[in-house]
């Protein structure tokens, strides 16, 4: 296998920038700029030389045996001054020396997961890990890199090999008498692991929602005061606002931390009859993203709810312009602020409460695998039920369940997206 260096910090000025260097000849190349290596696992200060004898810098280096390190090769790691001219010279020395290339994006983390040292899921929650923009979307995505799919699809691979493996026996010995009848177990096996992947499969919505971000809608009348409240909610002028009713004519984005959750706010036009074509297509788009968004926040005004929309159970109705009217209820006014705190509050509790039933799988490649081994096993536990001389097929369709469990965490049938996955990453990782 080739050996392959990468910047695996950030482009640009910093205070430090670190190189990565994995594969047989790691060792030797860092060698040939760096002198004497440090013991495995030990840092030292080094300088380092190119060709010539000049200095290119004073690098802490670390080394790592195979088996040890993220890829599981030897890995060397040069800590430089983090000055782009450095980090330049020492790439061209190292793209120098034979049997050195530079990794290809992912390289590094792709290493890792042929080597066996991550499964295809922790791969994809490092990805997450990385993109992580609020301390809900660290969490889960620590938890799927910490291993807890893997975990979970092991513990359920070993029961429906249990549920197999009793079935082949009963087909094996088809012209004798089993001493045990097999039925029970077979079923109890199915029927546990089938609930927990259903649990898994209904959670994966929300934990896919915590990993994007959810939405919410602000919608209401024309001129209720949307787009202020918006814009105190950005805390910048993301939307036009104007006294004319009907400025707001797109659904207008803006995405913000709430109590640790991504969740982007949606600014959508007034909602009414109107004969303007432009303010109409509005209109409809305003509809259709609501609908579809997490949590609508409905802002009233003397008119009401508007007609064109209704609230759904968990929505939030609050009356707007705060500062021109009172009453019971929430009252908010994005002019001044009164109450924008409290709404803030319960749109996060509400998508917290949401939040909680999120299970370890959090994308759909996950629930997909699950629902069909979910399927696989409905079709066996009928051939169970039919009798013994259906076994052969429940144990094929016992099979099938294992194959869907095993491509969560990569073991077959994702060569196909290795590639898609991988281009996700940096070079450096």
């Amino acid at each position: 296998m080739d050996t392959i260096f990468a910047l695996a910090t950030a482009r640009g000025k910093a205070g430090v920038a670190v190189v990565r260097i994995s594969g047989p000849e790691s060792f030797a190349a860092a060698e040939a700029i760096a002198g004497p290596l440090p013991a495995l696992r030990h840092a030292a200060v080094r300088r380092l030389r190119n060709s010539a004898g000049d200095v290119l810098d004073d690098a802490l280096v670390l080394t790592f045996a195979p088996g040890a390190s993220f890829t599981d090769e030897a890995v060397v790691e040069l800590q430089l001054h983090g000055s782009t001219a450095i980090v330049a010279a020492v790439l061209r020395e190292l793209a120098a020396q034979p049997g050195l290339r530079m990794a290809e994006p992912g390289e590094f983390t792709r290493r890792a997961l042929e080597n066996g040292r991550l499964d295809l899921a922790q791969v994809e929650g490092l990805a997450d890990l990385i993109e992580a923009e609020t301390e809900a979307q660290r969490r889960q995505a620590q938890r799927v890199l910490s291993g807890a799919v893997g975990a979970r699809a092991e513990g359920w691979r070993r029961a429906l090999i249990r549920a197999a493996a009793l079935l082949e026996a009963t087909i094996d010995f088809a012209d004798e008498d089993v001493p045990v009848d097999v039925t029970p177990e077979v079923l109890a096996l199915i029927d546990v692991v089938s609930t927990e992947l259903q649990a898994e499969a209904a959670g994966a919505v929300v934990a896919e929602r915590i990993r994007d971000g959810f939405e919410v809608a602000i919608v209401g009348r024309p001129n209720a005061g949307k787009s202020t409240l918006l814009n105190t909610l950005a805390g910048r002028e993301a939307a036009i606002t104007s006294e004319v009713a009907g400025t707001t004519r797109d659904v207008i984005e803006v995405r913000m931390d709430l109590g640790g959750l991504p969740v982007t706010i949606l600014d959508t036009a007034g909602l009414r009859a109107t004969g303007d074509v432009v303010e109409s297509i509005g209109v409809a788009r305003a509809v259709e993203r609501a609908a579809q968004a997490d949590l609508r926040v409905f802002l009233c005004d003397d008119a009401g709810l508007p007609d064109e929309l209704t609230p759904e159970a968990g929505d939030l109705i609050v009356q707007g312009k705060a500062d021109l009217a009172s009453g019971q209820g929430l009252h908010v006014s994005g002019k001044t602020g009164q109450g924008v705190g409290e709404l803030v509050q319960r749109i996060a509790g509400v998508l917290s409460a949401r939040a909680i039933g999120a299970q370890t799988i959090t994308r759909e490649r996950h629930r997909v695998a699950v629902m069909r081994a979910i399927g696989a096993m409905e079709s066996a536990r009928l051939e169970v039920l039919r009798g013994p001389d259906r076994a052969e097929l429940a144990a094929e369709e016992m099979r099938r369940a294992i194959r869907a469990l095993d491509s969560l965490v990569g073991r077959v049938d994702v060569e196909h997206l290795l590639g898609e996955i991988f281009a996700s990453f940096c070079i450096g990782k």
